[in-house]
């Protein structure tokens, strides 16, 4: 099982599975590491969920999501600033270094994604020293254009490093995340830019299938499955030197509704069968 060192399962792959099953799966499947959400961490509590994934020696690789900083008003941004307050609380607690941020798509009746990206910036710059006291990087993650709307007007990894290259890189990195760049002709470049500057702080991975869903949001594929050259994308960010591992990162209600065990298991053969 030694090459599943750089494996690394996100609990929304297996949504299905509580946090004590999620821990004793992937225990039993020789997965020691696990990217987590914010949502399920609460139910089950943050501290209890902490002292779960240690006793079971496993390593979070980030925590998912603060963001959402694009507010225009006064009262909206100050409620954004004190949620990724507690997210980065949160990711301290659990042992992560890594809090994923989907910043955020443009507020109500705008259409100005320049001013929208520049709140982001703004919202870091208050975010990065609190992070950084924590022993916490923020990592910004470019979503596909579909989402720059409503969840993130952040599509490309270019302007992912514009905004991240304001402030060290120990304290705000970026994602790369499969699912979400495989499109961009600009990628390769961009990872290489990422990892000159050490600004690589998590790599996700899903594939791409059409037709996408209603919805979009739930519409990611099997490893394997789609158009994403995932080996090639494991390549660039190891070349660029990043050598953290990668996590499986899949929201998919055909997966969710069959046996958790079943999909870990094809998951991991997909891993190894189209990343290594």
């Amino acid at each position: 099982m030694t090459d599943l060192a750089g494996f690394s399962l996100n609990q929304q792959t297996i949504r299905q599975w509580s946090l004590p099953r999620l821990v004793e799966g992937c225990a039993r499947a020789g997965v020691t590491a696990v990217g987590l959400w914010r949502e399920p961490v609460r139910e089950y509590g943050v501290a209890a969920t902490a002292a779960l994934v240690r006793a079971a020696g496993l390593t979070v690789t980030s925590l998912c999501r603060g963001g959402f900083l694009t507010a225009a008003d006064p009262a909206g941004r100050a409620a954004a600033l004190a949620d990724n307050r507690s997210a980065i609380d949160e990711a301290a607690t659990l042992g992560t270094r890594t809090l994923v941020l989907v910043c955020g798509g443009l507020p109500d009746g705008s259409r100005d994604l320049g001013a929208a990206r520049e709140r982001i910036g703004e919202a870091l710059a208050h975010l990065a020293p609190y992070a950084a006291e924590r022993s916490v990087r923020l990592a910004v993650e470019p979503l596909h254009p579909m989402y720059a709307a409503d969840r993130c007007v952040v599509s490309t990894l270019a302007q992912a490093l514009d905004l991240a290259e304001r402030f060290p890189a120990d304290q705000v990195g970026v994602v790369v995340d499969t699912y979400h760049l495989w499109w961009d002709d600009t990628v390769a470049g961009q990872i290489a830019r990422a990892g000159a500057g050490g600004r690589i702080a998590a790599f996700q991975l899903a594939d791409w299938v059409t037709p996408l869903p209603e919805g979009v949001l739930l519409g990611r594929g099997q490893l394997g499955d789609g158009s994403v050259d995932l080996r090639w994308f494991r390549g660039r960010v190891t070349d660029a030197g990043y050598s953290g591992p990668a996590e499986v990162e899949i929201f998919n209600p055909a997966l969710w509704a069959r046996d958790g065990a079943e999909v870990l298991a094809e998951t991991i053969g997909r891993f190894r069968a189209h990343v290594l």
